[in-house]
């Protein structure tokens, strides 16, 4: 089990857009990281890269999911018999 050293909504984190990742200011001077791929993917962990802080991050998962289309299921009629 972590010890997140805080909570942090992601509003609250700064964007970079050429490199696709959120930071927030860590209390050793750094920053956290986490990029919008890991949030895409359902992280909600951010780090730093200096110490061994970790926050959560508190984000609204659909709101990063890419545009994938899932195919529908399969209905009875198209099930293939063995």
């Amino acid at each position: 089990m972590s010890v997140f050293h805080d909570e942090v909504e992601i509003e609250d984190f700064e964007y970079d857009e050429e490199t696709e990742t959120y930071s927030y200011p860590c209390p050793c001077g750094d920053r956290f990281l986490i990029t919008r791929e890991d949030l895409e993917n359902g992280e909600d962990v951010a780090t730093c890269p200096s110490c061994s802080l970790i926050l959560r991050v508190i984000y609204d998962q659909e709101q990063f999911m890419r545009d994938e289309v899932v195919a529908e299921p399969l209905t009875n009629k198209e099930l293939i018999r063995c």
